[in-house]
C-alpha cells in the first residue's frame, strides 16, 4: 500500500484556507472557460486587478407585486451595489441597444429574449457593475431567457424569488402608488409614507387591472418551472407575505451566505463557554460523528504526566499542588486554569508546548480536532495565533448562571467506579451507590461562582479577538445544539464585505 500523501505544514493549509486560494482560482477558471480569451495569462492578470469576487450578483425574481422593485432598491442601497431592471434599462441607460428595445416598446410589441440578453450583458459589462456588483430584478423571467444569460456569461450567485397567494398579489396590485422622484413603491394599505410631502406627489402606476393580473400570475406560474430548474442550486424562496422588514432581513441573510464549496477543508473547530455549559458533550459528538481529534486541554495535561514525558514531568508539580489526587483519578477531564482551590497554576509556556505538539500530529493535521479547555483569555488566544494554531470555526456557548448552578453543584461521583451522576438528571440507581457519591470540590456553589466570574471576565475580549465566531444558546436539548454546530461547520463562513441589518 502506497503511503499516505503528506499534508500541508500547519501555515500554508491556514494561508490557502483564510485567502480563500481554492475559491480565487475556481472563480478565474470559470470566467477563462466562458470568456475564452486569445490571452488566458493576460485575462487572469486583469481579472486579479478588478478585486471583484465578493460583488453581489444576485437576481430577484418574483410574480408581479410581489415586491421586487422595494427588496431590489434596498439590497442596493444596502450592497452599495447597480440596480438594473426593464425599466432602468429602457428609460435611463443610454445603452447600443436601448433605441432598438424602445422601437419594439412604442410598437406595444413584445421585446425579442435575444434583445433583452443583449442588453442586460451590454449594461452589465460596464465598470460600475463590475466593481461594484449587480441586483438584476425582474429577469430572466422564462428558461429560455436564463439559458440566454447564461450562454452570455451572466450567472448570479444568489437567487432570491418571492411568493405570495395570488388573491394577497392582486390586492396589492390595486394598492400600489409610485413616487416619480426616486422610484420608491408605497401601498395605501401595508406601507403607506408617513412624510406629508412625499404622500401629496405619489401617483399611481400604470398598473394592470385584476383581469390582466390574473393573466400574468398565470404565465408567471407556467414559466418559473423552467427557472428554478436552471437556478435551484443558488436559489432561496421567501414569502412575502409578511411585513416588509422579516422579508429583507430573510434576503440580506441568504445573499450574505456562501454556497458549499469543493474546496478541501480540514475542521479546525475551537469551543469556548462557562463552565456546565456542555463543551464536552458537543465535541465528543462532532468528533464522533466526522473521525476528528477530540482534544480536552486539561486531558491533554493529564495524559502528558500520566507518560512521564519532559514535559509531563515540568508540570507535574503544578498538577499535584493544586488538585486533590481521588479528583484527578476520577475526573474524565480536567479542563486547565479552572483552579478556584488550587495555588498553583501551570504557565501557560508549558500548555501551550504541549497544545502545539498535540495538534501538530499527524492525525490533527489529516483529520481535524476540536478543542475546548483553552483558550481562557486574549493572551492565551493570541499565544495559539503566533504558533499558527488558528481554528477555522469557534464557537461560544451561553448559559445562564441559574442553569450552570443547577448543572454542576448537583454532580456526585462514585469514588469507586470513577461513574458520574447528577442528582436531578442522572441520580444513582441504587441507596449503596447513594450513600457513597462525593462532590468534587471545583462544584461546591462558591468555586463554581469563581470560575464562572473568572470566565465572564475575559470572554469579551475573546469574542472581539474571534470575530467570526459563532453563538450558541446552550440551554437547549444536547442534539439540537449539535445539528446547530453541524450546521455552522459544513457551510462557509458569511461574507464579511456585507453589512447586518
Amino acid at each position: 500500500m502506497a503511503a499516505p500523501a503528506r499534508p500541508w505544514p500547519p501555515p500554508v493549509g491556514a494561508y490557502a484556507e483564510e485567502r480563500e486560494l481554492f475559491r480565487l482560482l475556481q472563480n478565474m477558471l470559470e470566467e477563462l472557460l466562458i470568456h475564452k480569451p486569445d490571452d488566458p495569462i493576460q485575462y487572469m492578470i486583469n481579472h486579479l486587478k478588478q478585486n471583484n469576487d465578493d460583488a453581489p450578483r444576485i437576481c430577484v425574481l418574483g410574480p408581479p407585486a410581489s415586491g421586487k422593485t422595494t427588496v431590489a432598491m434596498w439590497l442596493c442601497k444596502h450592497l452599495d451595489a447597480i440596480h438594473i431592471s426593464q425599466e432602468t434599462l429602457l428609460f435611463k441607460e443610454i445603452l447600443a441597444l436601448t433605441r432598438e428595445a424602445k422601437m419594439y416598446k412604442e410598437r406595444k410589441q413584445k421585446i425579442p429574449n435575444a434583445l433583452w440578453a443583449n442588453l442586460i450583458q451590454e449594461r452589465l459589462s460596464n465598470v460600475d457593475c463590475i466593481k461594484q456588483g449587480w441586483i438584476l430584478e425582474g429577469f430572466p423571467e422564462n428558461q429560455e431567457q436564463a439559458w440566454m444569460l447564461q450562454s452570455s456569461g451572466i450567472i448570479p450567485r444568489h437567487v432570491v424569488v418571492l411568493y405570495a397567494p395570488d388573491t394577497v398579489l392582486i390586492e396589492r396590485n390595486s394598492g400600489k402608488r409610485l413616487d416619480p422622484f426616486t422610484a420608491e413603491v408605497y401601498h395605501t394599505t401595508f406601507d403607506w409614507p408617513s412624510d406629508p410631502l412625499i404622500q401629496q406627489r405619489l401617483v399611481k402606476p400604470e398598473d394592470l387591472s385584476e383581469q390582466e393580473m390574473s393573466k400574468k400570475l398565470l404565465e408567471y406560474h407556467r414559466n418559473f418551472p423552467g427557472v428554478f430548474q436552471i437556478y435551484q442550486k443558488v436559489l432561496k424562496s421567501i414569502n412575502a407575505d409578511q411585513p416588509s422588514m422579516d422579508v429583507l432581513s430573510q434576503v440580506l441573510t441568504y445573499v450574505q451566505t456562501r454556497h458549499r464549496s469543493a474546496a478541501p477543508f480540514t475542521p479546525r473547530i475551537l469551543f469556548c463557554g462557562p463552565p456546565g455549559s456542555g463543551k464536552s458533550l458537543q465535541a465528543a459528538l462532532i468528533a464522533q460523528k466526522y473521525s476528528v481529534v477530540n482534544i480536552c486541554c486539561g486531558q491533554l495535561l493529564k495524559e502528558a504526566v500520566a507518560d512521564k514525558t519532559k514535559l509531563g514531568e515540568l508540570i507535574k508539580p503544578y498538577i499535584d499542588n493544586g488538585y486533590p489526587a481521588l479528583y484527578w483519578r476520577a475526573a474524565s477531564c480536567l479542563n486547565i486554569g479552572e483552579r478556584p482551590f488550587g495555588s498553583s497554576i501551570v504557565p501557560d509556556n508549558l500548555v501551550m508546548k504541549i497544545l502545539a505538539e498535540r495538534l501538530n500530529a499527524v492525525d490533527c493535521m489529516t483529520n481535524g480536532w476540536v478543542l475546548y479547555g483553552f483558550p481562557r483569555d486574549i493572551e492565551q488566544g493570541e499565544q495559539l495565533q503566533k504558533s499558527h494554531i488558528i481554528p477555522n470555526r469557534v464557537f461560544f456557548f451561553n448559559l445562564s448562571y441559574e442553569s450552570i448552578m443547577e448543572r454542576l453543584s448537583q454532580r456526585r461521583i462514585d469514588p469507586v467506579t470513577g461513574e458520574r451522576y447528577h442528582m436531578t438528571f442522572r441520580p444513582a440507581p441504587a441507596p449503596e451507590i447513594q450513600v457513597r457519591l462525593r462532590q468534587n470540590p471545583k462544584d461546591k456553589e462558591e468555586n463554581i461562582e469563581k470560575r464562572v466570574e473568572t470566565y465572564y471576565r475575559n470572554v469579551k475580549e475573546l469574542e472581539d479577538f474571534y470575530q467570526d465566531a459563532f453563538y450558541v444558546n446552550a440551554d437547549q436539548d444536547p442534539h439540537v445544539i449539535s445539528e446547530f454546530i453541524e450546521s455552522c461547520i459544513i457551510k462557509p463562513l458569511p461574507c464579511k464585505k456585507l453589512k447586518s441589518l
